[in-house]
């Protein structure tokens, strides 16, 4: 008799255990991958002094996943709202993870760069998504043409994308 009942405990705590294994305990928290200050420095300054190359002198802005700014940089010689539109540039281009020339032809954008939400569909952005981790976007304004503000910002992420890729 006790044998068959050592063999029912093991049998309710073989199925108790596949049960548990079968749900397991709901994920609490989120892990993302976030720039160094660092980081976003040599971004910056490698998009500045790309710039500075072809005789630009631009604004650069380095914002994370979310759009929030983590470095935001002014030339010399940049105008004072190359900031503002390297901002919006890098928002919008983390919010929708595409280059900016890609979003110039996004379908909405007229609505929604309408509703003031600090959107700009334009060239001169690329998302920082390196190794599968979204990082955020680098913007930069200043320099004739979107094509030229995104191979200025183009440069600033090949600047660290191999160091991140090695992460």
């Amino acid at each position: 008799m006790r044998t068959g009942i050592i063999a029912a405990f093991i049998i309710l705590a073989g199925t108790v255990g596949a049960a548990q294994a079968a749900d397991p305990q709901p994920q609490l928290t989120v892990k993302v991958a976030q720039l160094t200050l660092a980081t976003a420095l040599k971004m910056a300054a490698a998009a500045l002094e790309d710039c500075r190359k072809t005789g630009y002198s631009v604004a650069v802005t380095v914002v994370d996943r979310d759009g929030a700014t983590q470095v935001s940089e002014r030339d010399t010689l940049a105008a004072p709202v190359a900031l503002k539109i390297s901002f919006e540039k890098a928002f919008t281009s983390a919010m929708f993870q595409s280059k900016g020339t890609d979003l110039e032809k996004f379908p909405g954008r007229g609505a929604l760069g309408s509703a003031d939400a600090g959107l700009l569909f334009a060239g001169g952005s690329v998302p920082i998504n390196v190794g599968g981790f979204i990082y955020g976007a680098i913007g930069v304004s200043g320099t004739p043409s979107g094509a030229l503000d995104e191979q200025c910002a183009q440069a600033g992420l090949d600047a660290v994308s191999d160091d991140l890729a090695m992460q």
